[in-house]
């Protein structure tokens, strides 16, 4: 795609790497054919070759966003399913991050949506006041029908129960074995904490019986992808930075093989750390090192460890959700596939499994209409293989396509800890086969 960006223009170094971006774009769209937004609404605009179209508009002629413009933006779900899909290598995550920055910077949301904006990038990523919240929509769940639409759906997705943690809070869990053979530092994440602690339990537990040493830094609670994907640049960047320095810091002092997300949408945006802090010259040695550690749990686990199975009586069908943060955003897709396998179950392929569950990190609550249609779309595939139960990698996910069906659902890692000697998951008790 031909640019007019001006030489004074692309000194800006975001505006340098959005038109190297931009040129790669051959028009061939290719994209739309797996654009979840554009398949349901059929508007250029709704999907990536649009928005590219819109994105390079507001750049080259420093135009400030509008109404429509963020519209579109905003229905964006960054689920990468036109990365995949692209022919010509169009890195579309970094242009409508770009975006997305560019439009928070330039228009003014109105009130009601600047104040849902702002109170979820305030309660989500932090799990003390996320508890809180958690706890109070527990209570207003028995009367949420007298509540808006808008409110009765968002809160549909928070937890019917808080669980808590069955292991001690600590710092350092030691492996089961004298000797540690690997050390790794795990991201405990901050809704995920508060909504299914079991998934971390499981990770951890998994580890240290496969002689891996687990670091937790308490310092540490939120990647920053959520506000991030909300275009409050300065926000993300700063848990980006305290993030990088105390995980850097532990690399040096203690040594770490790697850094474990057991979130998908997570572990995307610490992989892309180095690109982000690519500029900066006093964060970009620890940012890339800190990309370069970073491994999804199955990733890790595929890759790393021999896991010693138990022989099992009982056999299960189990589809397996791949989020598109995992098989898009990192290309991690086999190995969660290849490990439930291993365990001597079937797996199921959910027809149209590319396509997303329409999760996405916070846009189940700011695009409900279009996030359920998704959500049919997804259940209805989901309910073509007919499982006994569905695994999947992101807790975004979970609980998206738990608000769907009554089909259990659980994290893969919490299935290959079950079936390496921990306990069956919870979800899973009266699973009878």
């Amino acid at each position: 795609m031909q640019t007019t960006f001006t030489n004074k223009q692309l000194k800006d170094q975001e505006n340098k790497s959005s038109e190297q971006i931009i040129r790669k774009c051959v028009h061939c769209g290719m994209c739309n054919a797996t654009c979840p937004t554009f398949n349901i609404l059929g508007d250029e605009l709704d999907g990536p070759r649009g928005r590219i179209y819109l994105i390079k508009d507001m750049l080259e002629n420093n135009k400030p966003a509008n109404k429509k413009i963020a519209k579109h933006i905003d229905r964006c779900l960054s689920c990468y399913a036109c990365m995949t899909t692209c022919p010509s290598g169009v890195n579309y995550m970094h242009l409508i991050d770009h975006g997305r920055n560019h439009v928070e910077k330039t228009f003014k949301r109105p009130l009601f949506d600047r104040t849902v904006r702002y109170f979820l990038s305030i309660i989500l990523p932090n799990p003390k006041i996320f508890k809180i919240m958690s706890y109070l929509t527990i209570l207003v769940k028995p009367v949420s029908f007298l509540l808006p639409k808008f409110l009765k759906n968002t809160i549909s997705l928070m937890p019917k129960k808080v669980q808590s943690s069955t292991l001690e809070i600590k710092k350092i869990y030691p492996s089961q074995n004298v000797k540690n053979t690997s050390r790794v530092a795990l991201l405990t994440g901050c809704v995920q904490r508060v909504i299914s602690p079991e998934i971390n339990d499981a990770t951890i537990r998994l580890l240290n019986r496969h002689e891996v040493e687990v670091v937790v830094l308490p310092e540490i609670d939120c990647c920053g992808s959520l506000n991030h994907h909300l275009g409050k640049q300065k926000i993300a960047h700063d848990n980006f930075k305290k993030n990088i320095n105390n995980w850097y810091q532990e690399y040096i002092d203690n040594g770490l093989d790697a850094i474990i997300s057991n979130t998908s949408g997570c572990g995307t945006t610490l992989k892309d750390y180095g690109f982000i802090f690519r500029n900066d010259n006093e964060m970009k040695k620890k940012a890339k090192k800190i990309s370069d550690l970073t491994k999804d749990i199955t990733e890790y686990l595929d890759e790393s460890l021999k896991l010693k199975f138990l022989s099992i009586k009982e056999k299960y069908k189990i589809a397996y959700h791949s989020p598109c943060s995992m098989q898009h955003g990192q290309k991690v897709h086999n190995q969660p596939i290849n490990l439930i396998k291993q365990t001597g179950n079937e797996v199921l392929e959910i027809p149209e499994g590319h396509i997303c569950c329409g999760s996405a990190g916070t846009y189940n609550i700011l695009q409900q209409k279009l996030a359920k249609e998704m959500l049919n779309n997804k259940i209805e595939n989901i309910n073509k293989v007919s499982p006994d139960f569905i695994s999947t990698g992101n807790i975004g996910c979970m609980t998206q396509i738990s608000n769907g069906t009554t089909i259990p659902i659980v994290h893969t890692v919490e299935v290959i800890d079950w079936l390496t000697g921990g306990p069956k998951p919870h979800k899973l008790k009266n699973l009878n086969k």
